[in-house]
């Protein structure tokens, strides 16, 4: 399971090696620069035109304090998902993928040239968006397609997740395959070790529910513990009781939109769980046998009640959790939040303050992002901190936000954040799978920082850009 090959017997990575070299000079013409020194001539025309000045680019490109320094078009296939892992001297970006099956590794140890080297493929009719790894292992999620993804309901899918050994960095092995009995599982943590924290649609639940799975032989992964929010279960009467640190349950206006995002978020004996319209949930997990509730925290109301709490990154450290939802509304439902939350009581976490909504520049013709079409708001940020070659969370954060880019804040002051720097890629020049609906402009999947301090993001439409921040403010 390497390197995809033609019937020729020459893979498809040197196949598509020219297509791939022009789309990178292409991109590096979007942002005025060579593919060898991409970025220079971006951060020069910022130096020249003041801190902060907004750079703009072809076909809704902008940027402020940041820089492309690579492009990649994934050999055409979008990616989703990000991981990054240091091997020796060598870096290597792990991706799911959006509308092909399967999961790629691309070699990015000159971040100015990454290159596509392996492709593993997928199940058929199976969704393989998530990616998670430590060490030698990496795991993936298997899903259902959703039919506004282009899923046919009626179609048999692989699911749940499957566990990989990644000694040989482009040769991913395949160990093990745990399956939910339902739809699959979609975001996932992997902090090392024994456990994997699901995400599981699992047989006779409405929603995700959490499942810790042991993969301490990972030949024979087995589920160890299970929570999930009262009245998910089916036939489940009533709503949840007093005592319970939640109010949602399934007393929410819309039931269907209670359900685990992921990915669950662990910091020592507890976990932290983006849980929709269920707002956070932060569960005790000494007995991993036996989850107890702790805390939480609503959101929706006011904001919207479908992936009200879509991500949840504890900094415990800092006493603060970083939290937001998802806006799938094409921006004609509530608001949505990217949120800064106090957890120095994981009992009773609050709100500290809301990372203000992205502007458009002056030279943008939309007035606010939720008009400008596709998907806007928040989305995925920078998650993996379990990982060592990860930037860690410090007064930088990074998210990612749909039609708006990647977004940069300053947020040493958790009661005043402020944004710092933004990228809004190019909009796609070509479509690939049928989101978004209507006008095809940029959507902006997920990010990952390494500890190098290059940006990778994702798109639907297109491939992976990789981005400096130049700021002043850096970690």
């Amino acid at each position: 399971m390497g390197v995809e090959r033609t019937d020729s017997g020459v893979s498809r990575r040197q196949a598509l090696r020219a297509s791939l070299t022009a789309a990178s000079a292409l991109a590096a013409t979007q942002t005025g620069a060579t593919p060898a020194r991409a970025g220079t001539e971006v951060a020069q025309a910022g130096a020249d035109s003041g801190v902060g000045a907004v750079v703009p680019g072809p076909r809704g490109q902008f940027a402020r304090d940041v820089e492309v320094v690579g492009y990649t078009d994934m050999d055409h296939r979008p990616a989703f998902k990000l991981a990054i892992r240091r091997v020796g001297d060598r870096w290597y970006l792990y991706t799911g993928h959006f509308w092909d099956s399967g999961w790629s590794v691309v070699d990015v140890t000159d971040p100015r040239r990454p290159e596509v080297v392996a492709f593993v493929p997928g199940p058929k009719d199976t969704w393989t968006l998530q990616v998670d790894l430590h060490g030698d292992i990496m795991v993936t999620a298997l899903e259902q397609i959703f039919p506004n993804f282009g899923g046919d309901p009626e179609a048999f899918f692989e699911e749940g997740l499957y566990i990989w050994d990644i000694k040989d960095p482009v040769r991913p092995r395949r160990l093990g395959h745990y399956t939910t009995g339902g739809t699959g599982t979609h975001r996932n943590l992997y902090p090392g070790g024994r456990y994997v924290h699901v995400a599981a649609g699992a047989k006779g639940f409405r929603g995700n529910i959490y499942t810790i799975v042991d993969i301490g032989d990972p030949a024979r992964p087995r589920e160890v513990g299970r929570w999930w929010v009262p009245g998910q279960r089916d036939g489940e009467q009533g709503t949840p009781d007093p005592e319970l640190p939640h109010t949602h349950g399934f007393c929410c206006a819309n039931g269907a939109d209670v359900s685990l995002h992921g990915p669950p978020y662990v910091t020592g004996d507890l976990v932290y769980l983006p849980y929709g319209a269920a707002g956070l949930v932060v569960l005790d997990i000494s007995d991993v046998t036996k989850p107890k509730p702790v805390g939480g925290l609503n959101f929706s109301p006011p904001f919207h009640s479908r992936f009200g709490v879509h991500g949840v990154l504890p900094i415990p450290d800092r006493k603060i959790a970083f939290a937001n939802s998802e806006d799938v509304s094409y921006g004609k439902g509530a608001a949505p939040h990217a949120s800064l939350v106090d957890i120095s009581d994981p009992a009773k976490p609050w709100l500290l303050s809301l990372l203000p909504a992205p502007e458009p520049p002056p030279e943008a013709p939309y007035a606010d992002f939720s008009g400008r079409g596709g998907w806007s708001g928040p989305h995925n940020i920078n998650h993996h901190q379990h990982h060592p070659d990860v930037q860690k969370q410090g007064d930088l954060f990074y998210i990612a936000h749909f039609n708006a880019g990647l977004r940069i804040y300053d947020v040493s002051n958790t009661r005043l954040p402020r944004e710092v720097g933004y990228f809004v890629p190019p909009d796609p020049a070509r479509r690939y799978g049928p989101m978004p609906e209507g006008a095809l402009v940029a959507q902006t999947e997920d990010v990952v920082v390494d500890t190098r301090g290059y940006i990778y993001i994702s798109d639907k439409n297109q491939g992976v850009y990789v981005l400096r921040y130049t700021g002043r403010g850096r970690d």
